[in-house]
């Protein structure tokens, strides 16, 4: 369990599957973007813009599907990421997952990490 004075980071949030754990730094990063990316739009009673309209082109053909994800992809992640600029996105669509690759740096360049979203 962590500390409240164990916190070094004005951004930082409890860790989605660690009870009593945090995230901060590039991991709170990582998680914010994965909760993004995997939220629905409308779901979310009081912000119901909040999220992506990735699983919408679930049943598209895979090269219409793929355009479109990437951008929901980075539309979202500007929208709701402020902290960070969108450096590439790629996707790997199988039969039964969508693996979506986000490269991203902090907006003054000094950090730069990728995540991956499995949906």
């Amino acid at each position: 369990m962590t500390n409240l004075n164990e916190i070094t980071y004005v951004d930082w949030q409890y860790k989605l599957n660690g009870i009593g754990s945090i995230a901060e730094g590039v991991e709170d990063i990582n998680q914010c973007i994965a909760v993004i990316l995997s939220t629905q739009k409308g779901s979310v009673p009081h912000r119901p813009t909040f999220g992506s309209d990735i699983l919408k082109y679930v049943d598209y053909p895979v090269n219409i599907a793929k355009a479109n994800i990437i951008r929901e992809t980075i539309d979202a992640i500007t929208l709701w990421e402020k902290r960070v600029k969108v450096d590439a996105v790629t996707v790997e669509i199988n039969q039964t997952q969508i693996n979506i690759k986000v490269q991203w740096s902090l907006n003054d360049g000094k950090v730069s990490d990728s995540v991956e979203v499995n949906l």
